[in-house]
């Protein structure tokens, strides 16, 4: 079933499938990304509950691993709930032009 185009075309007690970045890559278009430490994280998943576009990465055993540039859109929010200041927001000037790319 295809989804509706505008709320308009929504049956009358129809479902209405909610917003989700997980789709949307990002790329490169941000202005600033996340730096994860490794040594500081303590691997509480604030960050990864936090993050609306699902870049924070986890390993098999849930701990976090890196944040995955390609979907991360540098809103931040990582960083500003990170209890351990693990993760740094930089100017995306600051690094080489191809380092977000697949």
């Amino acid at each position: 079933m295809a989804r509706p185009k505008k709320w308009q075309d929504v049956p009358m007690a129809g479902v209405a499938f909610g917003a989700s970045a997980e789709a949307v890559e990002t790329g490169q278009w941000r202005s600033i990304r996340p730096v994860w430490d490794s040594e500081k994280c303590i691997s509480c998943l604030l960050c990864w509950n936090q993050c609306p576009d699902r870049a924070i990465l986890t390993d098999e055993n849930g701990k976090v691993s890196g944040i995955d540039l390609f979907f991360c859109k540098g809103c931040g929010i990582c960083a500003h709930v990170c209890p351990k200041d693990a993760i740094e927001m930089k100017p995306e000037a600051d690094f080489p032009s191809d380092s977000g790319s697949r």
